[in-house]
Order: structure tokens, then sequence, then C-alpha cells
């Protein structure tokens, strides 16, 4: 009912509107009892299940292997041997001899002449004694060497940056030692005596001593030379060391082997 009278009030309106623009079209559809409009139930709107967009995995780029480059051994380097600076060459003394002088083969006017010097030979020193005042030199003229006392020679240098040093004897094959030594003692006298050596007389030169003895309360070093066949050395007995000594018969081809003294 109120259905109609809704739709009653709706066609008056509408009459009224047409009859105000002049215009008269109406068709009217009466109808007993109006079909209900039915709203249709909407229509659910369909939402597309989205298809899953495939997650693109990227096909991993192979990374290639590196071809190991071979690890080049290195050439050695080569050290450089070291230049060796070579120690400077020892300059011996040089000597000039300065008066006509015997070079003898030992350090003393008692041993055997060796060669003659004369004013003007040179040389160099080589040796020395214990206190320089025998040189050991190296003669230019004769090639050899000797001993001459430094007071006939002039030196350029010193002779004590030589070393002391006592050379051999010459040693003759023409006689052998000397025999029979006895030796006694009477306070500081130590006597010796010894057989003659047999040697033609031509080729005689005595007999010599190497001692080395008590004085002063100091051991020194003695040479001594005697035509006999005895000799007395004067020897204290107030030093430290023991005091010692050998025999030699000469002859001018050298020295006989010594015989050592048996000290008292």
């Amino acid at each position: 009912m109120k259905a109609r009278w809704i739709i009653g009030i709706s066609v008056i309106l509408l009459l009224l509107l047409t009859a105000c623009s002049g215009e008269m079209s109406l068709t009217l559809f009466a109808t007993d009892t109006p079909t209900p409009t039915i709203t249709p139930s909407p229509t659910p709107t369909f939402t597309p299940t989205p298809t899953p967009t495939a997650t693109f995995t990227p096909t991993p780029t192979l990374t290639p292997t590196p071809t190991l480059t071979p690890t080049i051994t290195p050439t050695p380097t080569i050290t450089p041997t070291p230049t060796i600076t070579p120690s400077p060459t020892f300059d011996f003394p040089d000597v000039t001899v300065n008066k006509d002088a015997h070079c003898r083969f030992g350090p003393d006017v008692d041993y055997l002449h060796a060669i003659d010097l004369w004013v003007g030979d040179t040389g160099e020193v080589h040796n020395r004694n214990y206190d320089g005042s025998w040189l050991y030199i190296w003669v230019d003229k004769w090639g050899k060497r000797c001993w001459v006392s430094s007071w006939v020679v002039d030196v350029e240098g010193d002779v004590f940056s030589v070393v002391e040093w006592m050379s051999p004897l010459p040693w003759t094959t023409f006689s052998g030692p000397v025999k029979g030594l006895e030796v006694s003692r009477s306070g500081s006298q130590v006597i010796l005596r010894w057989q003659a050596l047999t040697v033609p007389e031509d080729d005689k030169r005595g007999y010599m001593i190497e001692a080395t003895i008590c004085a002063n309360g100091v051991l020194i070093d003695e040479v001594f030379h005697t035509w006999q066949t005895n000799f007395t050395l004067t020897d204290d007995q107030n030093c430290e060391g023991q005091s010692y000594g050998l025999l030699y018969g000469v002859e001018k081809h050298g020295y006989t082997k010594p015989v050592e003294i048996l000290w008292p």
C-alpha cells in the first residue's frame, strides 16, 4: 500500500514537470501489482588469483677457473765476489853500509865470517837480535843473508818493525862433535874442559860457547870464542831461572853439532 502511494506521488510530479516544459509525452504502464524490482545480488567481482611471477633465478655466470700462470723462479742474482784489497806489502827497513866490515853467521863478532861488506853496499833488514844491536840483513850484491853490527850500517826505517830471530848455523860434515866435556863450579866460576877436536891445521877455527848466564841478578845471552880446550864462565847464582850453554867445535866449513853443557 505504501508502495502504491509512493508511485502515485511520483506520477503527479512527473506530469507537472512535463507541463512546465510544454511537452506532453508519457506512457504509463499500470500494473495491478508492480513487479518488485529485484536488486540483483552483486555478482562477486572475481579477483583473479595472481599467477605468481616466477622469480628469475639468474643462471650463474661461471667464472672460468683461472689458469695459473707458473711462478717464474727468478734467476739468482750473482753476488759479485768482493774485490780483495791487498794488504800493503811490508816494507823492510833499508840499509847502506858505511864502513868496510864482516857480515857473520851469527849476531856477534865471535861467529864465523860469512861475506865481506864494502862501503856503499845496500840491502834490507829482515831480522834482529833482542836489542837491535845486530841485524840480519839481505845483501843485494851477494844475494845472501848474514848478521852485521848495527854501527857499520845506516838504516832507513825502524829495525824494531822486524822480529827477533836467530838464524841456524852452517854445519860441518868434516868433523864430529867435541868429546870429553867436563864441567865444575867454584863459587860463581863455571869451569869447562874438553878434548881437542881433530881438524886439519888450516881448517881450525877454535871453539865457540853459546851460554845463558846470570849476571847482576839477570839472565843474559852471551857468545864466547876460544882457541883453547878449556874456558871459565862467570855465572852468579841469584837469578830466577836456569843458566844454560852449548859447546861447538869450529872449522872453516862451519860448526860441529853442539854438546850441551850440564850446568852445575
